[in-house]
């Protein structure tokens, strides 16, 4: 009887622990696949935030959430979300931190309460590590809006037409470009040692503005707060506080939508504007009184039964960014056509150009795919898609040599590409 008695009480656990699952909420995105260049060895990314990606994704890549409601009662609930991440380049079978053929990184671990306070019991209360209302372009993997960190809110408070929301999150950053290199600077600093500069955002949403029928207004406010440590390096300590404003038009289409945006920032804001930023790094060595804007226009519409188009453009400008650099200017155009056959099956194509214009010195970027999908219904946003495409990717850049290009180690301007990926989100 003892032994009937262990195992009734193992189904009994299996069946709560099933029970306990099946209330757990289970999301994430996966991109993977596989390619070669002309060239020899393997595909290459290449500048996707202003060429478009498809067909442009050399890496593997995915998110893993996990969340659950944990306590509802009387008009009060709270919910846990988690989610992790895994990068790597698709070399090996087996790839693991050990010899970092992958990097793995805690994207969220939040709180969100809902109905717990009583001026505004319709708004989430939320606290922890979290994306707070990203906003980007899907088809360049650009987000011209994010400031995702551990921070603290309050989201959705009705408010007149709209709605409010309010969050202080945490973007530290190391404390200044090394050897006139924009790309140092903007890496987080662990633990805030080192002389890092510890930046406080706050962020400011009013959403849902009406203005007619298909439309709506969203106003932004980002002020980037420094509270430098005593090791910071003198520049970091004669940075200024910065502050970026966003506004956003929503219109509806027909089987789509299209958004325009425009975007203004000041001090170390003034660097988003000019390398495709989000916010979410702030460039310490910024001189005083530097600036930036950024217009951009996208969205998805349906042209006839079975075609559907999105298109990305962006038009941004940085001043004053460091001792040296005086006005860089971008400007970027992708378009993506698909044709679909039938529910399940597309023919896509994709085209992008940009230049960036560095006080004289420019650079052109230019990028054509066509692409086979195979997809789980017949929307622009259907996913999984598996696709099997043809990329074309170019550089040309004022005063390069021989040997200094973009691909094949130095030597070609250009490189075609083939492969099969696979996306997917849930």
């Amino acid at each position: 009887m003892k032994k009937v008695s262990v195992v009734a009480a193992a189904v009994v656990g299996v069946l709560a622990a099933g029970q306990a699952m099946a209330n757990v909420d289970f999301h994430g995105y996966m991109r993977a696949g596989v390619g070669v260049s002309e060239h020899g060895g393997q595909q290459a990314t290449f500048e996707k935030n202003k060429v478009g990606r498809l067909g442009n994704e050399g890496d593997i890549y995915g998110e893993v959430g996990l969340g659950k409601e944990v306590y509802n009662d009387n008009g009060k609930s709270m919910y846990v979300d988690s989610m992790v991440a895994m990068t790597s380049n698709g070399s090996n079978d087996w790839e693991s931190t050990e010899n970092d053929d992958a990097k793995f990184a805690l994207r969220q671990f939040n709180v969100q309460a809902k109905g717990f306070l009583g001026f505004a019991p319709e708004a989430t209360l939320w606290a922890g590590k979290r994306y707070y209302q990203r906003k980007d372009i899907h088809i360049s993997d650009f987000y011209y809006l994010n400031i995702s960190g551990a921070g603290a809110g309050i989201e959705g408070i009705e408010a007149g037409p709209g709605k409010l929301s309010l969050a202080w999150v945490r973007n530290d950053r190391n404390d200044g470009v090394q050897d006139g290199d924009p790309s140092t600077g903007q890496t987080p600093d662990a633990g805030n040692d080192g002389g890092a500069l510890n930046v406080n955002t706050l962020d400011i949403r009013y959403a849902g503005i009406p203005l007619w029928e298909g439309a709506s207004l969203e106003l932004i406010g980002n002020a980037a707060l420094l509270n430098e440590t005593d090791q910071a390096s003198q520049a970091a300590k004669d940075a200024k506080n910065g502050f970026m404003g966003t506004a956003e038009l929503t219109v509806g289409l027909s089987g789509g939508f299209n958004k325009t945006v425009v975007q203004y920032g000041t001090e170390g804001y003034s660097k988003a504007f000019a390398f495709y930023g989000d916010g979410s790094w702030y460039g310490a060595e910024a001189k005083s009184g530097a600036s930036g804007y950024r217009l951009i226009n996208w969205g998805v519409s349906e042209v006839g039964q079975n075609v559907e188009f999105g298109h990305q453009l962006v038009y941004g400008v940085g001043e004053g960014m460091w001792d040296g650099q005086d006005k860089w200017t971008t400007y970027s155009a992708v378009v993506r056509p698909m044709y679909k056959w039938n529910d399940n099956m597309r023919t896509i194509l994709e085209a992008g150009y940009s230049q960036d214009d560095n006080d004289g010195s420019k650079t052109t970027n230019s990028k054509f795919t066509i692409a086979q999908a195979w997809s789980a219904g017949s929307s622009f946003w259907a996913r999984p898609e598996l696709r099997v495409y043809a990329s074309y990717l170019n550089q040309d850049e004022d005063g390069k040599s021989d040997g200094s290009y973009k691909f094949n180690g130095g030597e070609s301007k250009s490189q075609m590409q083939v492969g099969v990926q696979v996306e997917a989100w849930w």
